[in-house]
């Protein structure tokens, strides 16, 4: 077996961490993981990350279910919508994307540099918003106001746009809109975030199983498996650590990764 296999298997478990404790970051922490450390191509690992995080997520999920801490209702809210964009967009628009982006200009961008750079400008959006609302007194407060299920609609359709483009969940995305548009409490939507990160997550992997796309399965299955046990392992630490604390830290710490990537990919 390979170092580098070996080292991401062991990443795999802080994988499964994050999602138990915050229900998402997962696949923040995943794509670079499979790239950086694991050397696959990004194309590829954004479909990796989708069944690694779908089927982590779920186990989480189904775990939180057991405790009454998943609001159903509001997993097809978000659900719905998500999934139609996140299958439509691995189905079709990632395989219709050249290989090779303005192949005509000064500097030519290839699709996998396009992807990663897309995918670190989302983390560091996703940062910012995760440092800046837990600040928010009210952040992880119910709300005595009707959910606008108008805009939760259209924010499913957008969170699914990106999750499949990048190959994330869209906890990152998820979580806000449950918080603000939804008006869930903090614990609930963790647990809602983990069914409907799975949901889609699963759904746009299927996207991605043509003919044409080798998939190396002993690892897949392997890496997801120590994930897993990572998402256990997160549970248990959630009832311990203070979650406000912990979201400020994994939002520094995704900036820091996100200003990396960009970094990596257009200046070095």
């Amino acid at each position: 077996m390979e170092v580098s296999h070996v080292i991401g298997y062991a990443l795999a478990i802080l994988v499964g961490i994050t999602l138990g404790l915050i229900g998402s970051g997962g696949s923040i922490l995943t794509v670079p993981i499979l790239v950086y450390v694991v050397a696959i191509e990004p194309v590829l690992a954004t479909a990796y990350s989708l069944f690694i995080v779908g089927t982590t997520a779920l186990v989480g999920g189904i775990q939180k279910a057991r405790q009454q801490l998943v609001d159903f209702k509001k997993v097809l809210l978000f659900g719905l919508p998500t999934l139609l964009a996140v299958f439509m967009t691995r189905k079709y628009i990632v395989p219709a994307l050249p290989e090779v982006l303005l192949a005509n200009t000064a500097f030519p961008i290839q699709k996998s540099v396009f992807i990663m750079v897309v995918f670190a400008i989302v983390m560091v959006v996703a940062a910012v918003k995760m440092i800046r609302s837990n600040r928010r007194n009210g952040a992880s407060e119910v709300v005595a106001v009707k959910p606008n299920y108008f805009l939760i609609f259209f924010q499913g359709l957008f969170i699914g746009l990106v999750a499949g483009f990048v190959g994330a969940g869209g906890g990152f995305l998820i979580i806000p809109a449950l918080l603000f548009l939804g008006k869930t409490p903090m614990k609930i939507a963790v647990g809602t975030s983990l069914f409907i990160i799975a949901i889609q997550s699963l759904l746009g992997f299927v996207g991605d199983l043509r003919p044409e796309q080798l998939m190396d399965w002993p690892f897949l299955l392997l890496f997801t498996l120590f994930s897993v046990v990572g998402i256990f392992i997160g549970g248990l630490l959630a009832a311990k650590i203070d979650g406000g604390k912990l979201k400020t830290g994994f939002g520094w710490f995704v900036l820091i990764m996100g200003v990396y990537i960009i970094l990596k990919e257009l200046v070095f």
